[in-house]
């Protein structure tokens, strides 16, 4: 499965964070037909016997801006990447079922994969690499935060400052 939503920095270290979570590849995904331009997105590999796809969908819904069409959209692509008929039928039952999480319509699609092409090796891992950074402080802290406090039970190796 991949997600694609925000910036792929943040994506990556949100599921990162997952117990469960085996690998996570970023990159740049395309699907097909409008989306087969490349977006910044993810691919998570995990046992569904830790996680299952629901809390990877709510987790990616609830950490990037799931309900707004910004003028950003082209590079940050907000969907789910599936393999086959069978999964966007799934993900489209779990998105009806959160959907009263959220005030606003979720606009975040549902794609087939098409094509992945990964980041470069300097910005793989990029906030474990520099939980520092300015960047890392401002955009990935609070969604790690509001993992921990939502997602407790699913949250592993993640230790923040006050």
């Amino acid at each position: 499965m991949a997600f694609g939503g925000g910036c792929h920095w943040c994506t990556e270290a949100v599921f990162q964070s997952l117990k469960g979570v085996i690998v996570v590849e970023q990159g740049f995904v395309a699907s097909v037909n409008e989306n087969s331009s490349f977006s910044e997105a993810v691919i998570v590999h995990y046992d569904p016997d830790v996680i299952s796809l629901p809390i990877l969908t709510e987790v990616h819904l609830l950490t990037h801006n799931s309900t707004s069409q910004h003028s950003m959209r082209k590079k940050y692509r907000s969907a789910v990447y599936v393999y086959s008929g069978i999964e966007i039928r799934k993900v489209k039952v779990i998105f009806k079922k959160l959907q009263s999480q959220f005030n606003e319509p979720i606009i975040t699609e549902v794609l087939f994969f098409k094509a992945f092409k990964p980041s470069e090796e300097q910005f793989k891992n990029y906030y474990f690499n520099n939980p520092k950074k300015p960047f890392c402080r401002t955009f990935i802290e609070p969604k790690l935060k509001m993992l921990l406090q939502q997602f407790p039970k699913y949250v592993d190796g993640v230790t923040l400052d006050d």
